[in-house]
């Protein structure tokens, strides 16, 4: 017998159909001998549904007391899904519990809208579970030191599973979401694409971070804090599909780095359209100055990505970074209003309309010419490259967005994506 946790995504609990498919499933596991915890997200679109709503009467809520309250609107979405699913399984005879994360409880700062885990008591989760029941945690939210109710951010259902597996030290974290693991790319702009039977996690910490939506980040970065197996599969497989075959339909995600993988020189293209390019012209080349320009940036808690900072003439240089489409506008007015004057610098400028493209592989680490192969790919395609940031397994490459789902197409291609991994 095993301790397993499931996540399901809003679309696989889309409706009571699809909730119902999702306690066959979840009864299927527990009637093979393990014990089961169900981290579920809302019913798919009413996170937007309930934040359209508080937009209506406050459009510009981003004051602490709103953010709480928005918060606290949020959560309910989760609560919906957790008690419908507590009912079907109690329907199907398989005693089942559900609980909001304050009451298991999973604490949080008090970052409203983007908390980040503390800690979790595993106390009552254990007990339930000793006592034959399925339990069923809500996603997304945990509570603050002041018993606020607090959310983790989009996305945040998949680091509350993965901290749940974590605290519990369960066997494995089963993903189940609408796609049937990690692909090559996007099958949607590449249909060769080519599912992942197994992918590293390096890897997958790599393509979450350069815009794979599979999987979150944090999630990916918790999961590999604390060593958490975890496996991506589809919700809409047949929920009485043999376990070993529902297994084998996904991508797992391993820690370990065998031969196969390590003859896969690049493992998926990952991209992002999401990107803004600013630039600061005409900078003073002097120590301190890049502090100058990013600290102001980062105080307004803004990501920055790629960061390039040009060869010295006369004295003066251009220093150009990405940060988020979202914080386009708001950089912009940051620069203009505190790092101009500050620096003594001579203009900026910006792109909202760039992209963002990346090769990865762990075959990187010992292969040659992998970047070459790309710039010379894109050269072909008269793709203008603006920006490359690398790492030991990754290159990425800042592009006009127009050109976007041409430099992937071409890249899966270059790499022999489209071909089935060996077996």
């Amino acid at each position: 017998m095993a301790l397993i946790v499931h996540k399901y995504g809003g679309t696989s609990m889309g409706s009571t159909e699809r909730i119902r498919n999702v306690a066959l499933r979840v009864a299927k596991w527990v009637r093979a001998g393990h014990q089961l915890v169900v981290v579920p997200s809302a019913m798919s679109g009413e996170t937007n549904r309930l934040l359209a709503l508080a937009k209506e009467l406050m459009p510009q809520a981003d004051g602490p007391e709103a953010l709480r309250e928005l918060d606290a609107l949020a959560a309910t979405g989760e609560q919906v899904s957790v008690g419908l699913l507590a009912l079907a399984l109690q329907a199907q005879g398989v005693p089942a519990v559900s609980y909001g994360g304050w009451q298991v409880p999973i604490r949080t700062d008090s970052a409203f809208g983007k908390a980040r885990i503390d800690s979790i008591d595993d106390t009552r989760v254990l007990a339930d579970l000793a006592a034959g029941r399925v339990v069923i945690i809500t996603g997304f939210q945990g509570m603050d030191p002041d018993g606020h109710v607090t959310t983790l951010g989009r996305g945040g259902s998949d680091t509350s599973a993965v901290a749940v597996a974590a605290a519990l030290k369960a066997h494995e974290c089963l993903i189940y979401t609408d796609v049937d693991g990690v692909y090559t790319t996007d099958p949607r702009i590449v249909p060769e694409a080519q599912r992942l039977t197994t992918i590293s996690f390096e890897e997958m910490l790599e393509m979450a971070s350069l815009g794979s939506k599979v999987l979150q980040i944090r999630s990916v970065e918790f999961a590999g804090k604390y060593r958490v197996p975890l496996r991506v599969l589809s919700s809409f497989t047949p929920p009485d599909i043999d376990l070993d075959e529902e297994a084998r339909s996904g991508t797992l995600i391993t820690f370990e780095e065998d031969e196969k993988m390590e003859r896969a020189v690049v493992s998926g293209i990952a991209f992002n359209r999401d990107e803004a390019k600013v630039s600061v012209l005409g900078v003073p080349d002097k120590p301190g100055i890049a502090y100058q320009i990013l600290g102001p940036v980062a105080d307004a808690n803004i990501d920055i990505d790629v960061i390039i900072q040009n060869v010295s003439h006369s004295g003066r240089t251009d220093f150009s970074f990405t940060v988020h489409r979202n914080d386009y506008a708001r950089t912009m007015a940051l620069l203009q209003s505190q790092v101009l004057p500050a620096t003594g610098a001579e203009s900026v400028s910006g792109d909202p309309k760039i992209c963002k493209v990346s090769i990865v592989g762990i075959g990187m680490r010992s292969h040659v010419g992998v970047a070459s192969t790309m710039f010379r790919t894109l050269s072909e395609e008269s793709i203008n490259i603006q920006m490359i940031s690398t790492s030991e397994i990754k290159t990425s490459v800042v592009l006009d967005e127009k050109y976007m789902e041409l430099a992937v197409r071409a890249l899966h291609k270059a790499f022999g994506l489209e071909q089935p991994a060996a077996v």
